[in-house]
C-alpha cells in the first residue's frame, strides 16, 4: 500500500501530462518508464537494506532518485491545478480546454529546477541559526549560556562521515557551553552506520553533550543504538536528567524517550520520571524529539522544551499538513503558558523525501536569557 500511494503521482503525471504531449508513443513509453523507477524509490531502499528508511546505495544514486520523485510530485501539483482551472473555464467555452505543448514543457522544466533547488538545500552542511531565549527564574549564572541543538541528522549514504565530520567541525568551531542533539541520529543498522557516526565523538562543549533518541532509532534496533551512541562521549537521557551547576546556580535538562517506543517494546516516554527529584528552584529545559506533547510539558512546569521531528515542514505549504499531525507545531518558537517551545527545522532530513523550499535546516545556537519569556 506504501508503494502503491507514492506510485499516484506517477500515474497522474503519465495520463494528464505525458500522454497529450505530441511525442512519438516510444519516447512516452520511455519516460513514463524512468519516472516510474523513480517513484518506486522507496521500494528499492526496502530491496537495498530491508528498510524504506535506509537507502543502502551510492549517493549520487539516492540525490537522483529525489531529484526525479520531487519532480514528480511537482508536476503532479501543477497537473492538478491545470486541470482544475480548466474545469472552470469549460463552462464558458463549452469544452475542456487542451493545455498547449508549451505550457506542460514549461511546468515540467519548473518542477526540475525547483527539485534541483530544494535537494540543493536539503543536502547541504545547515547555515548558523542564531536565537535567543528568556527563561523566568534563571540564575544570574546561567546568563548568556551558550548551548547548540542538533536535531534530525539522518546520518546515512546520504548524510555520510563526510557531511557529518563538517556539522560537527562547524559545531565545535561555535565554542557551546552545551550541545544537544534531539533525535534521530541516523537511518540504518550499527553494522552500517558505524564509519559514518564516530565523528560525533569528536563534538565538544564545556558541559558536554547529552542526547536522546528520536523515532528513526527504534526503527534500526534501539538498544544496540543507545549503547553505541553512549560510546561516542555523549550521555543519552532517556526519561531522566542532569543538574548543571554554574557556581551556586542550578540548571536542570531532561530527556524522554520518543513516542515510537511504544511500539518497539521499549521504554515508553514518561515526563514524570524524567524530572522526578529534580531540584524545585532549577529551571528545567527538557529536550523531546516529537513537540506534540508540549502541551504537558508545559503543565508540568518546563520552562523549555527543545524538539525536531517536523523537518519544518520541509516545503512552504506542506508545513501547514505536518502541522497538523504534530499539533500544530511544526517550526520556531511557541509560546505555551509559561513555557517557550522550539521546534528546529533539522540539521539534515530524512533520505527519503530530501527537499527543502522555503523551510532551511539549521545549526541552532540558543542564548539564554533572564526575564519572561516573550
Amino acid at each position: 500500500m506504501f508503494h502503491l500511494i507514492f506510485g499516484l503521482p506517477w500515474l497522474i503525471v503519465v495520463l494528464r501530462f505525458i500522454q497529450p504531449l505530441p511525442w512519438h508513443w516510444s519516447a512516452k513509453v520511455a519516460v513514463a518508464v524512468l519516472l516510474l523507477i523513480a517513484s518506486q524509490y522507496h521500494f528499492f531502499s526496502r530491496l537495498s537494506s530491508g528498510s524504506v528508511f535506509s537507502p543502502e546505495f551510492p549517493r549520487p544514486l539516492i540525490i537522483a532518485f529525489n531529484l526525479l520523485f520531487g519532480a514528480i510530485v511537482f508536476v503532479a501539483v501543477f497537473q492538478i491545478a491545470l486541470d482544475v482551472a480548466s474545469l472552470l473555464i469549460m463552462p464558458f467555452n463549452g469544452h475542456f480546454p487542451a493545455a498547449p505543448a508549451g505550457l506542460r514543457y514549461a511546468m515540467g522544466g519548473v518542477a526540475l529546477c525547483l527539485s534541483a533547488y530544494g535537494v540543493s538545500q536539503a543536502i547541504r552542511v545547515p547555515p548558523l541559526n542564531d536565537i535567543e531565549i528568556a527563561i523566568a527564574n534563571l540564575p544570574p549564572e546561567f546568563e548568556g549560556y551558550r548551548l547548540v541543538q542538533l536535531t534530525d541528522l539522518h546520518i546515512s549514504r546520504l548524510f555520510p562521515a563526510k557531511w557529518a565530520e563538517a556539522v560537527v567541525s562547524k559545531t565545535n568551531a561555535l565554542d557551546a557551553d552545551l550541545i544537544v542533539i534531539t533525535g534521530d541520529f541516523i537511518d540504518g543498522s550499527v553494522a552500517d552506520r558505524r564509519g559514518d557516526v564516530a565523528s560525533l565523538a569528536s563534538l565538544r562543549a564545556r558541559d558536554g553533550v547529552y542526547a536522546i533518541p528520536g523515532n528513526h532509532e527504534y526503527f534500526f534496533d534501539y538498544r544496540d543504538w543507545m549503547r553505541h551512541l553512549e560510546t561516542l562521549n555523549m550521555t543519552m537521557l532517556q526519561n531522566a536528567h542532569v543538574v548543571l551547576t554554574r557556581g551556586s546556580g542550578r540548571l536542570v535538562l531532561a530527556g524522554v524517550t520518543d513516542l515510537s517506543a511504544r511500539g518497539h517494546g521499549a521504554p515508553a516516554p514518561d515526563l514524570d520520571t524524567a524530572i522526578a527529584d529534580a531540584p524545585a528552584d532549577a529551571p528545567i529545559i527538557l529536550l523531546d524529539h516529537q513537540p506534540r506533547l508540549a502541551q504537558k510539558a508545559a503543565a508540568s512546569g518546563i520552562a523549555l522544551q527543545l524538539s525536531g521531528h517536523t523537518h519544518g515542514g520541509m516545503v512552504v505549504g506542506l508545513d501547514r499538513v505536518v502541522a497538523r499531525a504534530n499539533n500544530g507545531f511544526v517550526s520556531g518558537r511557541y509560546q505555551i503558558g509559561g513555557m517557550t517551545l522550539y521546534v528546529n527545522n533539522g540539521t539534515g532530513i530524512w533520505p527519503g523525501f530530501a527537499l527543502r523550499i522555503g523551510v532551511p535546516s539549521e545549526l541552532t545556537r540558543i542564548t539564554l536569557r533572564a526575564g519572561q519569556p516573550l
